[in-house]
């Protein structure tokens, strides 16, 4: 049996601009939450580190009024979903393992995934291996990781301070990743999650799990996904943040390339966190693109 910490439903009390009420599976052992808003052709959004469904909340509106159903996961660890209070419990094989139980328990078919961060490797993962029930992608700030990507000094000076911080200060993380400071009420709506330090297991595993050889764990499998999607030619739009410091914009071209496409939007005035910065408009050129197709 799964040890996990699950967040009081009070913590999730005053969120702002969040009106949406959570749905719960059973899978594996854990409770998993997300959001399910609207019907039509089901639109499936894949959150990264360290957010929540919470970071979808001004894309989903222009997007369920255009006439699909949106479904945005916790994924284990974040948001309303249970959390494994050991780091050894999450892993990138896991992750896709216990998404991919979902969507089959959802039981969706024709849709459209949207993913960022690291919800680039497990939704595309999933697009790989659930093909039958996926038929669009959206990409914003995300990449694969096979153990070949270079990692900039940033960046790990980042995962060995997540690795030595038992208590991340997740709102600090993503304020600090907005191009506009987007207030204390929405910084408070990150941190809601996550009680204690125990209950930040998942948000940093993700920067620790992240393979940055071949040989590591979850490489193999990123260099699968990669090479997939270098032939598949499912409709894609790609949009990117025109300032992120994470992954800059050259990056996210290499990427488009990477997969045989190009970035279709740069986001103006945006950085990693680019639904913060730009949500309604985000929310705005999915549903139209996906009304043109």
């Amino acid at each position: 049996m799964v040890q996990a910490i699950r967040t009081p439903e009070e913590a999730f009390a005053d969120l702002p601009d969040f009106p949406f009420e959570p749905h719960y599976r059973e899978l594996g052992g854990l409770r998993l939450a997300h959001l399910d808003e609207g019907d039509g052709e089901p639109v499936i959004f894949f959150h990264g580190e360290p957010t929540w469904s919470f970071l979808w909340r001004k894309l989903i509106p222009p997007i369920r009024d255009a006439g699909y159903r949106c479904i945005a996961p916790d994924l284990p660890g974040f948001g309303r979903s249970d959390k494994p209070a050991e780091l050894e419990w999450y892993s990138y094989d896991r992750h896709t393992e216990t998404l991919g139980a979902l969507i089959e328990s959802l039981d969706v078919h024709g849709a459209t995934v949207v993913v960022h961060d690291w919800g680039g490797p497990i939704g595309l993962r999933l697009a790989v291996e659930h093909r039958e029930r996926i038929e669009r992608i959206v990409v914003l700030d995300t990449g694969l990781f096979t153990g070949r990507q270079p990692m900039n000094d940033a960046w790990l000076a980042f995962r060995d301070f997540v690795a030595r911080t038992e208590d991340l200060p997740v709102g600090f993380l993503v304020r600090g990743a907005c191009k506009r400071d987007p207030g204390d009420r929405v910084i408070g709506g990150y941190d809601a999650p996550f009680p204690s330090p125990a209950s930040k297991a998942g948000a940093r595993a993700f920067p620790l799990i992240l393979p940055t050889s071949p040989e590591m764990p979850g490489a193999v499998a990123g260099q699968r996904v990669l090479e997939a999607m270098r032939s598949d030619e499912r409709p894609k739009l790609f949009l990117w943040a025109d300032s992120d410091p994470v992954l800059p914009l050259s990056t996210g071209q290499r990427f488009a390339a990477a997969l045989g496409a190009e970035i279709d939007h740069v986001i103006a005035d945006a950085s990693h966190f680019l639904q913060e910065d730009a949500g309604p408009e985000l929310g705005r050129l999915i549903a139209d693109w996906l009304g043109s197709g």
